[in-house]
């Protein structure tokens, strides 16, 4: 049983001043995550004006690197300072930015200007699940966590739409610069009516030493997930350089973390039950979720060779499954404060879905595709919300940053990783040369196959969870 988990709920505001901030919050969300999909649609427009064919995948790929590498730590940082402060100090990196992006003249300039912005993106998400979690108790929090699906849902569905849209009306810079006039009002709302305790900086200390490795680990790996199997073979020295140094890097990263004042994440919270097994669950729904859906267009395309477009309206199946159940999710868990079984249905789930795509193929009717895509979407729903609000649940006011940065460290990790594992079990089986849909169907099937044992031993983990929040 937790010794924390009955941490007492932080007051806030009266409910609809309160009602306000979040929604001011979640707007900010809603900019971070559209940023990483609006690009998609705009880019042969950003190609023909500054040129760089060679290098134009960095624009996304640089944004959510530098998004991940620096998500935990400003979670560690939002507890040293203040939540607010960092709240504040990340959207200002993000819209400066966004600014600089709308303004390059360069492919090189846009890139560099992207990864600023993902700098600024690291900190919106966290901040706010933080944010939150101080301004409710776990229970009553869990509504305004539900808002968090939502606004995934909102910006997974206006992304590519609304990308198109600015870059016919007003040209690809708009893309960039629409974030400017939101991100203004963000800013004066939250500084002037999110009213958070003080905190003590007497005594912090910042871990400069555990930010380096934590970075460099990070984004040791995510390039290792990039561009092993694709720009570099998996033996080029190039690849095996990046696994040393994500190893090394992770290695000397939680040595430090047991010699710093103030660690970026203090083992010590690895005592608690519950959150190690928040972590490893979310490790684990990364690996089998979000490190598979790659391979799930890719089945479409390949498989029952549709289209682009038409694979996009089959995803988005999956996409509303994880929207409408992680948002009922956490209105159950609000109401009865058990989240245990969700994690546990969600790994059944993934490991059904799993099944079904393994014994699907090129007959299979793209409505029964759907079906199945609907069933990882309720999967990942299962897992998302019930994870953060079992972590949560975990932590004192203090720890708050700290642990929702682990949890979703945790959870990318999980991601890179099963995307790296998913590309050598393909690569493997798909014959030099083959193009057709029964060789890819089989190429595939291990694939599927592969999350069936992973997801079982994620529902296993998941029974250690305890049962219940604290109001």
């Amino acid at each position: 049983m937790s010794s924390r988990s009955a941490a007492p709920a932080v007051g806030t505001a009266p409910a609809e001043p309160a009602t306000t901030v979040v929604a001011t919050l979640m707007a900010a969300v809603f900019l971070s995550l559209l940023d990483s999909q609006v690009v998609a649609t705009a880019l042969p427009r950003i190609i023909g004006d500054l040129g760089g064919l060679d290098a134009f995948a960095w624009i996304t790929t640089g944004y959510l690197i530098a998004g991940s590498a620096t998500a935990p730590v400003y979670g560690k940082l939002g507890d040293l300072f203040g939540r607010k402060r960092i709240f504040l100090i990340s959207i200002l990196v993000f819209l400066a930015g966004s600014a600089a992006c709308g303004l390059a003249s360069t492919m090189s300039q846009l890139i560099a200007f992207r990864l600023i912005q993902g700098v600024g993106s690291g900190g919106l998400f966290i901040s706010v699940l933080a944010i939150i979690g101080e301004m409710f108790g776990p229970r009553e929090g869990a509504r305004y966590y539900g808002w968090l699906s939502l606004t995934f849902g909102a910006a997974s569905l206006a992304g590519p739409t609304l990308g198109g849209l600015l870059t016919d009306l007003a040209g690809w810079r708009w893309i960039f610069l629409v974030n400017l006039p939101i991100g203004c009002v963000v800013i004066v709302i939250v500084a002037t009516r999110l009213h958070l305790p003080a905190h003590s900086r007497s005594k912090a200390r910042v871990d400069y030493l555990g930010v380096l490795l934590l970075i460099s680990a990070i984004v040791s790996l995510n390039l290792l997930t990039t561009w092993a199997g694709t720009t570099h073979t998996w033996t080029s020295p190039v690849i095996v350089g990046l696994a040393a140094a994500t190893a090394l890097s992770s290695a000397l990263f939680v040595l430090s973390q047991s010699h710093a004042a103030d660690p970026i994440i203090p083992l010590r919270l690895f005592r608690d039950r519950t959150f190690t097994v928040v972590v490893a669950v979310g490790f684990i729904a990364g690996f089998v979720g979000l490190g598979i859906v790659n391979y799930l267009v890719l089945w479409l395309q390949t498989v029952l060779t549709i289209g682009l477009q038409a694979s996009g309206h089959l995803l988005t199946a999956m996409m509303l499954g994880v929207v409408a159940t992680s948002y009922t999710t956490t209105k159950l868990i609000a109401r009865t404060g058990s989240y245990r079984w969700y994690p546990v249905a969600g790994m059944a789930v993934f490991a059904v879905a799993a099944a079904l795509f393994a014994t699907a193929g090129p007959a299979t009717s793209p409505f029964l595709a759907a079906v199945y895509l609907l069933l990882f979407g309720i999967a990942g729903g299962l897992n998302t919300q019930a994870l953060s609000l079992a972590a949560r649940g975990t932590s004192s006011r203090a720890d708050i940053g700290a642990t929702q940065g682990t949890a979703t460290l945790a959870r990318q990790s999980g991601t890179a990783l099963g995307v790296s594992f998913f590309a050598a079990l393909m690569t493997s089986r798909l014959p030099y040369g083959a193009a057709d849909a029964a060789a890819y169907a089989d190429a595939l099937r291990p694939v599927f196959i592969a999350v069936i044992p992973v997801a079982l031993i994620g529902l296993v983990i998941s029974l250690f969870l305890n049962t219940t929040l604290s109001v």
